[in-house]
């Protein structure tokens, strides 16, 4: 029953970040916000969602480590899993705004969430609108600088849905909120059920299992695109969707309901997990060869994805 109620958690919640992205894709365009904005927000946003459903839903239940784990596992597991694998499948070339943007934000948010935990255990209301903040911050000067720069927007922004009629956009919106909810309600339940029967805290299962559920939309799609030879993901969408993770996730979340860590391994082991994954990073792209990330890197971070997940159960 346990493993039930995880797997329709797990499918309702890739179902309804699916309509979720879809409608506010349409209605961003009905909004006129151009290709390029919606590219850069509305779609990050609108992919997060899983994320942050469950968080909060694990949040007001009183499973606060669920909440915090969900967020920190999610950030290893996309940069362990999902890069790692698709890595192994395809060579991902590494541009330069790796090093100037999106990589020294990701460190510099993932330092920041440390030090707001270990001030007290707590990520609060001021704390979660700090992080915020410094999301809009960061959004205000990636789209200045797309447009200075007229940088190109990914495919993942389907024009077509510029067409879509408002009775369409409003059911599509309809199904990803009841869908994205019961899957929330569903995914947290069955896996504090599943920590309880196996003998280990809901933070581990958060670590593992549910991180890893959450990144399943993001891991297939990689994987489908590499066999088919495409370009199977940038790495600056990677390491946005872990700048999401934290700063609009455990922000959301934070000022909506203060998350109280319980479980000390959290804040004195897993969080240094995370950080090390966004921080071996540099030195894979500096490594020969330099500026890709091919099959050799990829196995050596899936291996040491591998060794989390053991370390997480040990």
């Amino acid at each position: 029953m346990n493993i039930g109620l995880v797997i329709l958690g797990f499918f309702l919640l890739v179902l309804g970040g699916e309509y979720l992205v879809r409608a506010s894709v349409a209605l961003s365009f009905k909004l006129n916000l151009s290709k390029m904005v919606i590219g850069l927000t509305v779609v990050s946003f609108a992919t997060s969602a899983p994320e942050l459903l469950v968080s909060l839903q694990a949040a007001l239940d009183g499973s606060a480590d669920l909440s915090l784990s969900n967020v920190i596992g999610s950030n290893i597991a996309n940069i362990g899993l999902v890069l790692g694998i698709t890595a192994m499948i395809s060579t991902l070339a590494i541009d330069r705004d790796f090093f100037r943007y999106n990589w020294p934000v990701m460190v510099g948010l993932s330092i920041i969430l440390y030090i707001f935990l270990i001030i007290n255990g707590v990520l609060d209301r001021w704390e979660g609108f700090i992080l915020l903040l410094l999301l809009a911050v960061y959004l205000f000067f990636l789209i200045r600088r797309a447009k200075k720069e007229e940088l190109p927007i990914d495919d993942e922004v389907d024009t077509t849905l510029q067409q879509v009629s408002n009775f369409k956009m409003y059911l599509w919106l309809l199904i990803g909120g009841v869908a994205l909810y019961f899957g929330s309600e569903f995914l947290v339940q069955g896996a504090k059920e599943i920590a309880l029967s196996l003998g280990v805290t809901e933070a581990v299962i958060g670590l593992t299992m549910v991180a890893v559920g959450t990144s399943v939309p993001e891991l297939a799609a990689s994987i489908i695109a590499a066999l088919k030879k495409e370009k199977a993901l940038s790495l600056g969408n990677l390491i946005g969707s872990n700048i999401f993770n934290i700063a609009s996730v455990l922000g959301i979340t934070a000022v909506i309901q203060p998350i109280r860590v319980a479980d000390e391994r959290l804040i004195n082991v897993d969080i240094f997990w995370m950080l090390g994954f966004a921080l071996c990073l540099l030195p894979l792209a500096l490594l020969p060869q330099r500026m890709q990330i091919g099959k050799l890197k990829g196995l050596v971070i899936f291996v040491c994805y591998a060794g989390f997940v053991v370390m997480a159960f040990l």
